[in-house]
């Protein structure tokens, strides 16, 4: 739970940035948005970890969840102290359209890791993500139709590969490793059965023939 909100937390604070880097109201608009929701739905978890003992008023201020690292950093899925944020959430975004290829990549893998979570063993968890999960896929969404939106405008179609070679590894990355002690604790407790093998082509699947679709290659 703690991975969820503190990503939450992180990716709504680092997308918060991106509002007044959106070319029109329209997207300025959607932007907050997402970054309401995704506080939202941080608190929504928070108020089920509340159950366990974990200090909701003082949860927030707790650690700086806009900051990031340096771009040129790769993480991989090697865990750094500090809140529990996915590493995905301590990489920089470098621009608007930088920022809807990560929105949209990242969008459709928390679609994916959530759609496992729901048929968790937990029932308060697992009715809480299946009621945020159709607010995640249009997140997802509305990241893709940034995309798209941006290239139909004339973007640059380099840049845009640019963003979608950054960021696709780094978005692989958050479905972890089959044999980690953190996939094995949840699968022994039946919080959720399918690792990185089944999980990513799960991802692949989707992404990769909208990728396709605009014209963008998908990194080796």
């Amino acid at each position: 739970m703690a991975i969820f909100v503190d990503s939450e937390m992180a990716g709504a604070s680092g997308f918060a940035d991106c509002i007044n880097l959106a070319p029109g109201l329209k997207e300025r608009m959607t932007a907050t948005r997402i970054v309401l929701e995704k506080f939202d739905h941080a608190r929504q978890v928070l108020n089920l970890m509340e159950q366990f003992g974990a200090n909701t008023a003082q949860y927030v201020g707790a650690h700086p969840w806009a900051s990031r690292l340096d771009r040129s950093v790769n993480l991989g899925t090697r865990r750094i102290d500090g809140d529990m944020r996915l590493n995905v959430f301590h990489y920089p975004v470098n621009g608007w359209v930088d920022a809807v290829v990560m929105n949209f990549l990242m969008g459709q893998a928390t679609v994916v890791q959530l759609g496992e979570l729901t048929r968790g063993s937990y029932q308060p968890l697992a009715d809480t993500l299946t009621a945020i999960l159709p607010v995640e896929k249009r997140h997802a969404e509305l990241g893709e139709k940034g995309l798209r939106v941006a290239l139909e405008r004339g973007h640059d179609r380099t840049d845009a590969q640019a963003s979608v070679n950054y960021w696709y590894s780094r978005v692989a990355d958050t479905f972890g490793t089959g044999s980690s002690d953190h996939f094995i604790q949840h699968r022994k407790y039946a919080l959720r059965q399918k690792g990185r093998e089944e999980l990513l082509p799960q991802w692949q699947g989707i992404v990769h023939p909208i990728l396709a679709e605009l014209g963008l290659d998908v990194p080796r």
